[in-house]
């Protein structure tokens, strides 16, 4: 895909990205898509899989209480939980406002390890990471922030989130729909967003603006960014998937050329269709 060379003029010292279709066609790549980049929040999509593993075999309910009083699993997957973003401090009560937590994502990592008698690191590599063949990504330390991973590698998860096999269908798709709609909050980086719509582990894009995906994007498009200058998007309209690594910290370079990039990938795929 010609579009991904567009990495080229990010200004910054490395960058990789690649496409991968709804069947598992590897579409394109560009750049060095075997080095080792720290992911940031893209390690989030990566420990809530793992988390609705555990959902799945039985170790863990959605509902069931997790975190500050009055929270579930649920709500620690959907940044509702109330605690504050860096801090285990609560701000507000559990389902009231969208409070983008690394925090609650670290809480739930423990509260895994707890039920499964696992260490949420090890957990996710035996439930998410080694099922896929994703051998050069780790997810050491924080479940919120401390992933590293590949392009090669993170093409398999997006291929699985699009076609699953290590989950049941509709729990995927109950992890691409928002979970309490119609609560405001900010959207790190990109500011107030009113709904600020969010999944079990991903972000959902709906009409928000402005937003780091393109303006193409379809309003079903969902997935995550990075403050390490990393993303993942899913798009079903499209049917496809894209990753984009770097490794310079997000800042305007990245609100400036990420959306464009987007809009000409979709475009490519639309062309040949």
């Amino acid at each position: 895909m010609q579009s991904l060379a567009m990495i080229e003029n990010w200004p910054v010292p490395t960058a990789a990205a690649a496409v991968v279709t709804s069947d598992g066609t590897l579409l394109g790549t560009h750049g060095p898509t075997a080095h080792r980049f720290p992911l940031a929040s893209v390690s989030k999509p990566l420990a809530a899989y793992a988390a609705l593993v555990a959902y799945e075999e039985g170790a863990v309910e959605l509902d069931e209480a997790a975190g500050p009083e009055g929270s579930t699993v649920r709500h620690l997957l959907a940044h509702t939980s109330g605690l504050a973003f860096d801090e285990h401090r609560v701000t507000a009560p559990p389902g009231t406002r969208r409070l983008y937590s690394n925090a609650g994502f670290e809480v739930l990592g423990d509260h895994i390890a707890k039920a499964t008698e696992i260490p949420f690191p090890e957990y996710v590599r035996q439930a998410v990471l080694e099922p896929l063949g994703m051998t050069s990504t780790a997810m050491e330390g924080s479940p919120a922030k401390d992933g590293v991973s590949t392009v090669d590698d993170l093409v398999r998860f997006a291929a699985e989130v699009q076609a699953p096999r290590l989950l049941d269908p509709r729990t995927v798709l109950e992890a691409q729909t928002v979970v309490h709609p119609g609560l405001k909050g900010v959207l790190p980086g990109y500011g107030h967003q009113s709904p600020n719509d969010w999944g079990l582990g991903f972000e959902i894009r709906d009409s928000k603006s402005p937003h780091w995906t393109g303006g193409s994007s379809s309003p079903a498009t969902f997935g995550h960014f990075g403050q390490s200058g990393t993303f993942l998007w899913i798009d079903p309209a499209a049917g496809a998937a894209c990753v984009a690594l770097s490794d310079r910290a997000f800042g305007p370079w990245a609100t400036e050329a990420w959306p464009p990039f987007t809009d000409a990938v979709l475009a490519e795929l639309a062309a040949a269709r």
